[in-house]
Formats: structure tokens, sequence, C-alpha cells
């Protein structure tokens, strides 16, 4: 089951999934961002009462950006993060979703259908990957 997570202070498997996603000392502004945003939502995938995965996205109209996208280790693989990406699709009438990345994710957005660009070495030895979904 995917529910929007919108409480003040984040679950303690929020806090975790979302360091998975951006560096830790980053996390709780990160998850302030998404509880004061408008545009913004974060979601969590929730098995048997134990949040196993997150999808934090921004809303623009029909435009929807991944910001993060985080599953349980033991959990990866099992098509939790697809289910999360088809949630959205489901939910929402986006004319295009798109996320940035690293190569670890590319093949994740690949498989999915995305159509995957390389923006080149943004970062000091670190090359970063445009994925679009239309």
């Amino acid at each position: 089951m995917i529910r929007e997570i919108n409480a003040i202070i984040p679950h303690p498997s929020i806090r975790k999934l979302l360091s998975y996603a951006t560096s830790i000392d980053k996390v709780d502004n990160v998850y302030a961002k998404y509880i004061q945003s408008p545009n913004q939502q974060l979601f969590g995938f929730v098995r048997e009462g134990i949040i196993i995965g997150c999808i934090g996205v921004a809303i623009d109209h029909n435009s929807c950006e991944i910001k993060h996208i985080a599953v349980s280790p033991i959990e990866r693989g099992n098509g939790i993060g697809r289910k999360m990406i088809q949630y959205l699709i489901e939910k929402y009438t986006f004319t295009s979703i798109i996320a940035e990345t690293d190569i670890e994710a590319v093949a994740f957005y690949r498989k999915f259908g995305f159509k995957i660009t390389s923006l080149g070495e943004k970062y000091p030895g670190v090359e970063r990957f445009l994925c679009e979904f239309k």
C-alpha cells in the first residue's frame, strides 16, 4: 500500500530511507521541504505496517520530477520502486516524469521505459543522467 507521508516529525523508517537517496546530514532539511512545500509530496510504500520504500516528487501542473526514491536494501529488486512510479502514473495525469540520477540508477529507469540522456560530469568525477518518461 502506498500512502502520503505528512507527519511533522519524520518516522525513523522515512529518515533511514531518505538517507539512501541523499546524505544523512541533509535528511531533515529534505523532509521539511516535503512537509512545507505545497508542490512537493512524499509517499511511503507500506507492507505489513512497515515503511519499506519512499518516493518524493515535485509536481508542476502536469509534470513531475522525482526528487528522491529509495527502497530498503533487503527489499530491493522486488519491484517496489516500479510500483511507486506506477502509483504516480495512475494517481495523476502527468504528461512527463523526470528524474536526475547517477549511473547506479540508470538501469532501473531504463527498464521502466525512461529515456536516458547524459548530463556529463556535473560534479567532479560524477556523471549525472536525465531520465524522462512521457
